[in-house]
């Protein structure tokens, strides 16, 4: 089966040797490069004007308490995967009005398939549905996640769409080397909003190895279901994309017999294997499920304010960037309860991008910093701000992927070598242990969720986080690393809510003992990986869990790859 892996993650080898001698070929046989689509036509389109008159509206109206400031949101920590299916599935059920869903990255697998045909039914009664989705994933079977465009009252668009065949790596592989720079800026926005009143926001894309259903390998994330005001600004975003030079409409790409010409080539191809697949198809979410009981979710009501990178971010046939980020709120003033001190957000409104906004975040904080990012890649700038906040005596804890847990490999190259810099500084560095058949709950405290993965496959962080003095927490789509900084486009919001931030530390503090390595130097100056709490395992002297050919590899290619790239 075709599969498209994340850029970061093709060794730099294979870039340098494999990839021209495909585009070679290519060339031979196809000539120039096909090139996007001219003069297209983007009717112009925005979010539901007055939520309130829909019944999720209305919802999260009666739900306000009589405390709750006026410009006050909801937010819920969704820290499951069961939960997070069904909180989609809830705001696909009751949405009334609108849909809008904004993804990097949508599979065409079993958990999908079973949402997807939730929001078909969701148009076919009524409700718009718009569909923004960056291009880079949707290739081979997964190219069929395109079909919805094609159903009535769903509005599909691709984001920074890449020219060239759907059907073929070689082909995806020339498109990236002829137009590299661009293939690499990506839209790696997330969010699901229904009538513009209540969202998911978070990391976890659609799929089901973000849905714990998969054999191979699951992702352990972390969404925040919210309602209020900050839907607003997320929709605000959302509609900045949507209409956007950049947004192609499917239908300018692709036509609905191509697609279904795609489906049945890889369906002849892959028949024998998707039928042995089906198979074994892992039980541990029930896509039959009821959705979420919306009225059973224990509320946080406090301010936020949403940072957004703006689509310009990306050029446009090699026009020069523009700005990065943009903010849809003047300032946090103070948090939900009279305890919290006032926190000034001007730093962040004045950043360049949403990543340079946190990290100004991270120079003014006071004394304790949580941070939960999967490809942490901290390149100059990064390492300044948490040199300052060390400066500063503020207490550091990091959470990252192992090598052996990590699907982007050769961005692990891009912590390691600055890792021990960051020991020696007094950042305390933790690692995501890879054996999900002993994690038990690889996030489990309150909220919504019921935990991580709970299968026997591998598990991989995916988390995105920081808490900052127990008072301020960013939930987004960005990792903490070059690529969010200067590539990517991202979105988060910053809750301001003790009650919040202590949720959201306590689902990472109460699992990091058993489920991760924390990473020292010992008396003779080596890193040494202390072994999980009740594991049975010894601490190891070099990357745990992981092959030979990885360590290899990171001894090897890691040094030569930019962190910029990775």
């Amino acid at each position: 089966m075709l599969a498209i892996v994340p850029l970061h993650s093709i060794p730099l080898l294979f870039k340098r040797l494999v990839l021209p001698a495909c585009a070679a070929a290519v060339l031979l046989l196809t000539g120039c490069a096909t090139q996007l689509p001219k003069d297209v036509e983007r009717p112009v389109s925005t979010a539901l004007s007055q939520p309130q008159n829909t019944g999720l509206g209305a919802f999260i109206n009666q739900n306000r308490p009589a405390t709750a400031k006026d410009d006050a949101s909801a937010f819920a920590l969704i820290s499951g995967p069961q939960q997070a299916f069904s909180s989609r599935m809830a705001l696909v059920e009751n949405a009334q009005k609108t849909l809008d869903l904004q993804y990097y990255a949508i599979h065409a697998d079993q958990s999908t398939g079973s949402l997807l045909r939730a929001i078909v039914h969701a148009a076919q009664r009524g409700v718009r549905v718009r569909v923004l989705l960056d291009d880079f994933h949707s290739t081979g079977p997964d190219a069929q996640v395109m079909r919805l465009a094609f159903v009535p009252n769903v509005d599909m668009r691709m984001f920074n769409p890449l020219a060239g065949s759907r059907a073929s790596t070689i082909g995806r592989a020339w498109t990236l080397l002829t137009d590299f720079q661009r293939a690499q800026q990506r839209m790696h926005n997330k969010m699901f909003v229904a009538d513009n009143a209540l969202a998911v926001i978070g990391g976890r894309n659609l799929g089901d190895a973000y849905f714990d259903a998969s054999n191979d390998g699951n992702f352990v994330d972390l969404d925040v279901l919210t309602g209020g005001p900050v839907v607003k600004d997320l929709s605000r975003s959302f509609d900045r994309y949507w209409n956007n030079v950049r947004a192609y409409p499917v239908q300018s790409l692709v036509s609905e017999a191509e697609l279904l010409q795609l489906k049945e080539q890889f369906d002849r191809e892959d028949a024998t294997t998707e039928a042995e697949a089906t198979k074994h198809i892992r039980p541990s979410i029930d896509l039959e499920a009821e959705s979420l009981n919306l009225s059973s979710i224990p509320w946080i009501w406090a301010r936020a304010l949403v940072l957004a990178d703006s689509p310009t971010k990306i050029p446009v046939e090699g026009n020069e960037r523009a700005s990065g980020a943009e903010t849809f709120a003047e300032a946090l003033l103070k948090a939900d309860d009279s305890s919290t001190p006032p926190i000034s957000a001007t730093p962040a409104l004045q950043a360049d991008s949403v990543v340079d906004g946190l990290l100004a975040l991270i120079r003014s904080a006071k004394q304790d910093l949580l941070v939960v990012s999967p490809y942490f890649v901290p390149g100059d700038e990064i390492m300044s701000a948490f040199r300052t906040a060390r400066q500063q005596g503020v207490r550091i804890r990091i959470l990252t992927n192992s090598l052996a847990s990590n699907d982007a490999p050769l961005a692990h190259a891009g912590y390691a070598r600055h890792r021990k810099e960051l020991l020696e500084l007094g950042v305390i560095l933790y690692e995501m242990r890879s054996e999900a058949a002993n994690v038990r709950s690889a996030l489990r405290a309150g909220g919504t969720g019921s935990g991580g993965s709970t299968g026997t496959s591998r598990a991989m962080l995916h988390t995105k986080l920081l808490v900052i003095d127990g008072h301020l927490a960013a939930v987004g789509s960005m990792n903490l690393d070059m690529r969010s900084r200067l590539q990517n486009t991202e979105i988060a919001v910053l809750i301001a809510s003790r009650r919040f931030s202590q949720l959201a530390s306590d689902s990472i503090d109460e699992s990091l003992p058993e489920n991760s390595w924390r990473v020292e130097i010992d008396p003779s100056g080596k890193l040494i990986w202390r072994a999980p709490q009740d594991s049975g395992l010894s601490d190891a002297h070099s990357e745990p869990d992981a092959s030979l050919g990885l360590r290899l590899m990171l001894q090897l290619i890691g040094p030569l790859a930019p962190d910029s790239l990775l």
